[in-house]
């Protein structure tokens, strides 16, 4: 071996080393107390909604309006079948959360994976180490990805635990009508788990490409939040009909149909393209500016 290809296979970064960068980035960002408070948050909100949902209910009358189901299988459906099964629970506060509650919690940790590190003057030390700016960049974007599942995975469970607590258990009644056991509506809430945390990668990826533009971790989690809130407006105007399909957000709670018997998968399957194409634009996007920048903190 020649003395240029052994500095190389010094300077090269193991399989093993990666996966060390990937365990310290995770245990950095799940033991800072932002990434904690946002995640008691998300545990609060089945609460709130199972409470409000038994006093409501505790009379024998049944919730939403008219005390029927409507909606269209979202989240006024589900809402209206709490207090038949708790099962629904994890559905409602799942419909609950992920208009704002999740992005917005997403959009926080990806808009501060680059710009919090350039803030506090870490970036151009992390560097120095042999991990080189793709290897950063994609270990700071499959923290994001964890953070995602982690933090849909923290309603599910917490909507599941309270609705067990405050309701009834037992086989349940799908949108269509059909009745399926509980142990199959278990597997549907965690599938429906799942394709909620694969909802939020295109928010994912908008938030590091983000973060790559400045050196302000405040300014990237506020422009994050800035444009979820703005594609969600634009996406209820109905001029905008046309373009619509293509916001990261209009699919978002497609996760419905998968409670339908058989399960509707068109809308399911549109919404996890919609998120793949986000995922590869402004991942490329992020991907362009960060290697090409000039770290100078």
């Amino acid at each position: 071996m020649s003395q240029a290809e052994a500095r190389r296979a010094a300077r090269a970064p193991s399989p093993l080393w990666s996966f060390g960068l990937l365990r310290s980035e995770l245990l950095i960002t799940f033991r800072r107390w932002r990434t904690l408070a946002l995640l008691g948050v998300l545990a609060v909100v089945p609460v709130l909604v199972g409470v409000a949902v038994r006093i409501e209910t505790g009379d024998g009358s049944s919730f939403g309006p008219g005390g029927g189901g409507g909606g269209g299988g979202e989240g006024p459906a589900f809402i209206s079948q709490i207090s038949n099964n708790g099962l629904f629970l994890v559905f409602t506060a799942l419909a609950a959360t992920l208009p704002f509650f999740l992005p917005m919690a997403v959009g926080v940790v990806a808009g501060d994976a680059i710009a919090g590190e350039a803030s506090a003057g870490t970036l151009r030390y992390l560097l120095v180490a042999p991990a080189g700016r793709t290897r950063l960049l994609l270990t700071k974007y499959a923290t994001v990805i964890v953070f995602c599942l982690a933090a849909t995975l923290v309603v599910a469970a917490s909507a599941l635990a309270v609705g067990a607590l405050l309701f009834p258990a037992g086989d349940l009644t799908t949108i269509s009508g059909t009745r399926i056991t509980y142990a199959e509506g278990l597997g549907r809430a965690l599938l429906i788990a799942l394709v909620v945390a694969a909802s939020l990668v295109g928010v994912a990826a908008l938030g590091l490409f983000v973060s790559t533009l400045t050196g302000s971790g405040i300014a990237a989690m506020a422009t994050t939040v800035g444009l979820l809130i703005t594609v969600q407006i634009l996406d209820q105007i109905p001029q905008l009909d046309a373009l619509q399909p293509y916001f990261f957000s209009h699919y978002w709670l497609s996760f419905a149909d998968l409670m339908r018997a058989p399960v509707h998968w068109d809308d399911v399957v549109k919404n996890l393209g919609v998120q793949v194409l986000y995922a590869a634009v402004f991942g490329s996007a992020a991907w362009a500016r960060f290697t090409a920048k000039d770290i100078t903190s």
